[in-house]
């Protein structure tokens, strides 16, 4: 099921998202309705405070960066309980977006490479390091679990510059190819 995404300025965006373990209701139903939802907005990573659940889960394939970035190929990726051990190297600046932002792509400096701990959907426990673009998809996700936007990652003139747009987005006035939740519909069911 294509679920909506939650878009910049609800307040689960803010959150720090909260473990699960492998008793979590429905788990693999969620896992395949966040990589269809993915799909469909042609993502190439999503968290779960984007579909308005504040938990540590993430979904990631970079199949998209593949042709240019050859640590992309068949990188996808279930990670639950996410955690960076550590983030390492010279920050080098990548254009990104995000599907809680649409229409707004900017350089975001980050580390080239990175340790993460994490279980899989079978509830494996990894320990991995990932570099490259790969590392970049990995940093952007783990930031929503840690109540981060990339617009957040900008030096002030730049996100003073973005305002307007970003409190278009806030408000619902874009136009966009997938169903979002706006944060006034939030405050109305709030009520």
């Amino acid at each position: 099921m294509i679920l909506p995404i939650t878009a910049y300025g609800h307040p689960i965006l803010k959150k720090v998202a909260q473990d699960i373990d492998k008793d979590y209701p429905n788990l693999d139903k969620l896992i395949d309705d966040m990589f269809e939802t993915m799909y469909y907005s042609k993502g190439v990573g999503l968290a779960a405070p984007q579909i308005d659940q504040s938990i540590r889960l993430l979904v990631i394939d970079a199949t998209p960066y593949s042709d240019d970035f050859p640590e992309a190929k068949n990188f996808k990726k279930v990670m639950i309980n996410a955690r960076i051990i550590e983030e390492s190297g010279v920050e080098w600046a990548f254009n990104e977006g995000c599907l809680s932002v649409p229409d707004i792509r900017e350089d975001v400096m980050r580390k080239p490479k990175i340790r993460i701990k994490y279980f899989d959907q079978d509830f494996n426990e990894f320990d991995e390091e990932y570099e490259g673009v790969a590392a970049r998809i990995i940093q952007h996700e783990y930031d929503h679990l840690e109540g981060v936007l990339f617009v957040e990652r900008l030096a002030p003139l730049k996100k003073m510059l973005l305002k307007r747009r970003l409190t278009d987005i806030s408000k619902g006035n874009i136009k966009i190819d997938y169903r979002m939740k706006f944060p006034f519909q939030y405050k109305k069911i709030k009520k």
